[in-house]
């Protein structure tokens, strides 16, 4: 078998196989690279000595039975659980995504619990999940943003044969799979890469430390370290498409970026295989040009989050205001019509959150809706919170439910975080397994020093290393069976299904979305082609002119009756409503 490493700056690179040394040879054909021929076969421990330091797991590997610190694993691709020849072929433009976190989906916290649970999925009319990163992390639980191996499996999880088995059920069950993947940064614990080579650099500085070496010296070979393992997760697993975490992390000078090169690879990918492969950035840059064609000059990323539409909506919900909501608390129904038809609530105005003006305008006469996605709930905005409380911990059923609606049936791509389609009491915090007892408590007292500066009790945060935490954090599959949750449920399923059969509301034409809204009366309509949505999130009954239009009530959380002759239509308290001809 054929091992290769790249260790630029080592003299001499040796690799233990199995509990024998064997010498590896300059490769003359590439600079920096080492290669060696050694007996191997699936499952094989290996890793390798600089210079007579280590040994050290590959960089490359895909398995890592005994975490980050332990020797690789050889991975005979042809073991990996056989994948269907025909996976699905759902476009981004009738896609609806469920976010979910592996650890925390099932008390289990692996691959085949996890897929064990996907008839909920399906019954619910999702099309794809998106799985919360799934590279090797230390311990056992995390979020998963910590990974210290880009091209390995988190073995806890079931390894690379647990992740080939799940995406092969997901494929199986009608679903697509995407991944969500960090390149900005590597985790604190367990990172062996700064030894092979400058895979960091000290020309950028980033919140984790030295930047990732996208340009600077050696970072031809750190790019194309990064981009291999991208395609690798939708080659050999078969992964419909990625997530890439925090793209304006990526510090990158070059006149053609990471970036770019990612998507010009992942388009060729698609077009070879003629599956529909994408990409779906993070972004707080409220740049258009993330999503923009790199044809006309933007980066080619198919599509991004939009954080806008999610604060305006929740300041609209919850009237909370402080930090990045304060912006859009002053008038929150106004920022929620604003980001429903001109996308971005920050486009060249003043944020006060960052002290200066920000974001650059999209045109949204040109601009498909299905570059950006709409949700109400995301990992980030409940486990960053200092409880890591959802909404349904402070909401009623009706104004989630009034949520929900904004959410599926609006313009955008929807995208659902794991158990709000019931209302999940569980809440989602933010939880660590790190062996390091210095880093363990780094992290405990870092989080609860910057909660203590909002005003909240160090013994009132949920120590992150503590395994009640992450248990909490575990949805509870006892709930969809109460009727609470149940009528929830069967309302999610009753908007994700008339966003399948109704064409209009996966219509992408942006300049189509008309908006009215009454701030002080806190109700809001929009029009997709010919589905009215009206929404009142005020506790008393309101009545809405919708102008003569034809349109019947197809759905409600509350008894609505028909529009009368005149067009208007009366909305009890904390009630949506979707009409159409």
């Amino acid at each position: 078998m054929q091992f290769e490493v790249w260790a630029p700056l080592t003299g001499h690179v040796a690799m233990l196989l199995d509990g024998t040394t064997y010498d590896m040879a300059r490769d003359p054909e590439r600079d920096g690279w080492w290669t060696a021929e050694a007996p191997a076969a699936d499952g094989s421990r290996y890793g390798f000595l600089l210079d007579g330091d280590g040994p050290r797991p590959d960089p490359r590997g895909r398995r890592l039975p005994d975490g980050p610190d332990g020797l690789s694993a050889v991975v005979d691709p042809e073991s990996l659980a056989p994948r269907p020849a025909q996976p699905p072929h759902t476009r981004l433009q009738d896609a609806v995504l469920y976010e979910l976190h592996i650890g925390t989906f099932t008390p289990e916290g692996t691959f085949d619990a996890a897929a064990a649970r996907l008839g909920h999925l399906t019954a619910l009319g999702v099309t794809h999940v998106e799985l919360m990163p799934v590279c090797s992390f230390s311990g056992r639980h995390g979020w998963g943003y910590d990974g210290v191996a880009p091209w390995a499996v988190h073995e806890p999880y079931g390894g690379p044969a647990g992740l080939a088995r799940f995406t092969a059920a997901a494929h199986e069950a009608g679903l697509g799979v995407v991944l969500d993947v960090v390149h900005n940064h590597l985790g604190p614990s367990g990172n062996h890469l700064p030894a092979f080579g400058p895979y960091f650099t000290d020309t950028h500085h980033t919140p984790w430390g030295s930047a990732v070496n996208l340009d600077a010296a050696g970072s031809d070979e750190v790019r194309a370290y990064l981009l291999g393992s991208a395609l690798a997760w939708l080659r050999d697993y078969g992964i419909d498409g990625l997530r890439l975490d925090a793209v304006h992390a990526l510090a990158d000078d070059r006149a053609l970026t990471f970036l770019e090169e990612l998507s010009a690879a992942v388009d060729e990918l698609a077009a070879d295989t003629g599956r529909p492969l994408f990409l779906i950035a993070e972004s707080d840059r409220c740049d258009p040009r993330t999503t923009t064609p790199r044809a006309t000059g933007g980066l080619g990323l198919h599509a991004q989050w939009n954080d806008d539409f999610h604060h305006a909506l929740h300041c609209a919900l919850t009237g909370e205001s402080q930090a990045y909501y304060a912006d859009f608390a002053t008038a929150p129904l106004t920022a929620l019509a604003k980001t429903m038809t001109r996308v971005f609530f920050h486009d060249g105005t003043w944020s006060s959150f960052r002290g200066r003006t920000h974001g650059r305008p999209v045109d949204h006469r040109r601009t498909p809706a299905h570059r950006f996605l709409g949700y109400t709930q995301t990992h980030d905005q409940i486990g960053n919170r200092a409880l890591g409380d959802r909404l349904s911990a402070s909401l009623s059923p009706g104004l989630l439910a009034c949520a929900a609606a904004v959410a599926l049936t609006g313009p955008f791509v929807p995208m659902l975080f794991m158990g709000e389609e019931w209302g999940a009491r569980t809440p989602w915090q933010y939880f660590t397994d790190h062996p390091d007892p210095g880093l363990a408590e780094a992290v405990r007292s870092g989080r609860r020093r910057e909660f203590a500066a909002h005003g909240w009790k160090s013994e009132e945060i949920p120590d992150p290393q503590d395994p009640a935490t992450r248990d909490r954090s575990c949805l509870d599959w006892t709930e969809p069976e109460q009727a609470v949750h149940a009528r929830l449920l069967d309302w999610y399923r009753t908007l994700i299904a008339l966003r399948r059969t109704h064409h209009d509301l996966r219509d992408p034409d942006l300049g189509a979305v008309r908006v009215a809204h009454d701030e002080e009366r806190r109700w809001l309509t929009f029009r997709r082609g010919d589905v009215r949505v009206a929404v009142n999130l005020s506790p008393d009954p309101v009545t809405i002119a919708l102008g003569r239009n034809g349109v019947r009530v197809r759905a409600s959380w509350e008894p609505v009756a028909h529009p009368g002759p005149d067009g208007r239509i009366h909305v009890p308290g904390e009630t949506a409503v979707v009409l159409a001809p």
